[in-house]
């Protein structure tokens, strides 16, 4: 049931693979809310810089190649179908190649720029439910609730392994860990928006619950803050 009093926004942060992306779709479902997944525009231009043979590194050739770039979000009863430039890329950003580029692409400043400046766009009337890993800290602040969703090394990796076989990818579990680690430093030690828990988010780790259970836990925060409201 669709919520019928002021629209909040709401930010779902933390690391790769611990349940943030399912639990912030469901989660946008129930309240009638709009899902923005930041990771996969971040994706999206990481794919353009890769097919452009720019190195993910390449400050000056990215920042141009920015100009030239538009990534948006389009939601169909299905699924939420990522565009860049007009092209349909939902499948091709979750290529190994995307995953493995997309954390030094998006640690460049004139990139986080750009797509925050997108992402306040889109919840500037609230009725959203952001998520990422600096929406609570730097793209919205102020959000109206937060969640930082965390879950342990190898519950990420052995769903990321679910993930690639779906693919028709063949990969190693121990590899995965050791990438998700790598990617976990790489966002928590990056100057620019740094993964980290906003002061006033709460912590939920993921990795022995199912989908609907930590939907739940984050549905009934949120319908907590709107019931105060209404009676303030």
């Amino acid at each position: 049931m669709a919520v019928q009093s002021k629209k909040l926004v709401i930010a779902i942060d933390g690391p790769a693979a611990s349940g943030k992306s399912t639990t912030a779709k469901l989660v946008a479902e129930r309240l009638g809310y709009l899902h923005v997944d930041t990771g996969a525009m971040y994706r999206a231009f990481t794919l353009k810089v890769l097919r452009s043979g720019i190195s993910p590194d390449d400050r000056g050739n990215i920042a141009r190649l920015l100009v030239s770039t538009r990534v948006s979000l389009r939601h169909t009863e299905k699924k939420l179908v990522v565009l860049l430039d007009g092209e349909d890329v939902t499948e091709q950003i979750r290529s190994v190649d995307v995953t493995r580029a997309v954390s030094s692409v998006s640690s460049l400043r004139e990139v986080r720029q750009a797509m925050v400046r997108e992402q306040r766009a889109m919840g500037r009337n609230g009725g959203i439910v952001l998520e990422g890993r600096d929406i609570g800290t730097v793209v919205f602040p102020d959000a109206d609730c937060k969640f930082f969703v965390i879950a342990g090394i190898e519950a990420r990796a052995e769903r990321r392994l679910k993930e690639l076989r779906e693919q028709g990818v063949d990969a190693d579990l121990d590899s995965l860990k050791n990438e998700i680690a790598e990617r976990d430093r790489l966002d928590s030690t990056r100057f620019e928006s740094p993964l980290r828990k906003a002061d006033d988010a709460i912590e939920i780790d993921t990795s022995e619950l199912t989908i609907e259970e930590q939907v739940k836990i984050v549905e009934g925060k949120i319908r907590e803050t709107l019931e105060r409201r209404k009676r303030s």
